[in-house]
């Protein structure tokens, strides 16, 4: 397979007239640290943005940077950090999780693929967070779309549909972003030995208070055990997490107040900056998951429906691990190896038609016989195939990575 590692946005233009010309498919990436997730592809050569590195604007009074898709996500985060400011999605490092290094993420992998961390319930997806998209699309045409600012318009947004296309739609070669200011101060809630169905009707108390809670997440007892904060693994039990952030005085009043308005549901305790940042890391990392090959499945359901959902897929493989983020809408599962389908018609089954479920990790043969993305009712399935087809009719990027029948776009 070629490989083309690409510095300047010239050598895409050239690779995808070579692409077009001999009908080629691509395979889009950056440091490869997600490129396990979906489908295995087959395509003619490789497109290597991680060359295209380097924040090209940054203006911090106005909250907006602009960087290439190529550029680092640990090294923006460290320019972020020296004037105070962060990505306020809080986007996760899933490397470890897939095998890969920690730290190798590019922002336009993270947008590419819309990944966001615990704090999606208050700040919003990663999409919510892009301005404006730079780039070409499989027909070879370079584009911008998005301004430096907020606006509301009528028409479409094409930057949100760049973001979780996972390539398939356009080759993004800078994005430009808002950022937001630290909190000055972080604390973290935590509440012991709540069932499942119990902690769910807790997260919803914390996150629809006054409180301003910008995350919730829940921890089994062999989940929570894995942790090497004391305050979570110690006790033995589950552990139900509240997320406080703000100027001092305010995150310590409101930390008091979610204290008392959750020690109706049992044990209190409290963790301060430093710790909160760690074990947010291990949730939205899903480190607790990190080593071998057995599937990892995200599930995105409503809260209300988690723990019956998790009822249903622990009662039919006991051995199953799982855990739940973005106050129950969001959870991990863990199902042992050796599923013929990997546990896809369970977690599909489980949930039905009230959310959808994405393997994220497995094995490449797996990956080849099932459906990673969940599949889509029949009327989506056609607004996607014109979409693709007015972006990439030939499908050249990343082809089939998302749905094979991305590979018959244009037929009809």
């Amino acid at each position: 397979m070629k490989h083309s590692l690409i510095q300047s946005e010239d050598q895409i233009q050239d690779v995808l007239d070579w692409a077009l010309a001999g009908n080629h498919g691509l395979a889009v990436r950056g440091n490869g640290s997600k490129s396990s997730i979906g489908r295995p592809m087959a395509v003619a050569a490789e497109l290597d943005l991680s060359g295209l590195s380097g924040v090209e604007l940054y203006e911090p009074a106005e909250l907006v940077m602009k960087a290439k898709a190529g550029s680092k996500l640990s090294e923006v985060k460290a320019i972020l950090l020296q004037q105070g400011q962060q990505l306020a999605f809080d986007p996760p490092d899933y490397g470890p999780l897939l095998g890969e290094d920690a730290d190798q993420g590019t922002l336009g992998g993270v947008f590419s693929c819309n990944l966001s961390g615990s704090s999606r319930v208050k700040a919003g997806a990663a999409r919510d967070h892009l301005l404006g998209v730079q780039g070409y699309t499989g027909r070879g045409q370079p584009f911008v779309t998005g301004s430096r600012v907020m606006k509301n318009v009528t028409g479409y947004d094409l930057c949100k549909l760049v973001a979780g296309s996972y390539g398939t739609l356009a080759i993004a070669t800078s994005v430009t972003f808002k950022v937001l200011p630290r909190p000055e101060k972080t604390r973290t809630v935590l509440v012991y030995d709540l069932d499942p169905a119990t902690a769910v009707r807790a997260m919803r108390d914390g996150i629809s208070s006054v409180h301003e809670v910008s995350a919730a997440a829940y921890l089994p007892p062999g989940i929570a055990a894995t942790s090497d904060i004391d305050y979570a693994a110690g006790p033995g039990t589950s552990v139900l997490l509240l997320k406080i952030e703000g100027p001092g005085p305010s995150a310590e009043f409101r930390c008091e107040a979610i204290q008392s308005l959750m020690s109706s549901f049992g044990k209190v305790e409290e963790l301060h900056g430093h710790n909160s940042e760690k074990i947010w890391n291990f949730i939205g990392n899903v480190t607790a998951f990190v080593g071998g090959d057995a599937p990892v499945w995200k599930l995105s359901l409503p809260p209300s429906m988690a723990s019956s959902v998790l009822k249903k897929i622990m009662e039919e493989q006991p051995g199953a691990d799982y855990f739940l983020d973005w106050a129950g809408g969001l959870a991990w599962v863990r199902l042992p190896e050796g599923l013929e389908d990997g546990g896809a018609s369970l977690v599909r089954g489980a949930i039905s038609e009230n959310g959808h479920a994405t393997l994220i990790r497995s094995s490449e043969t797996l990956r080849h016989r099932i459906d990673p993305f969940h599949p889509l009712a029949p009327a989506i399935t056609k607004i996607n195939r014109r979409i693709k087809d007015g972006f990439d009719p030939q499908n050249i990027l990343n082809p089939g990575r998302m749905y094979l029948d991305q590979e018959k776009v244009g037929s009809d």
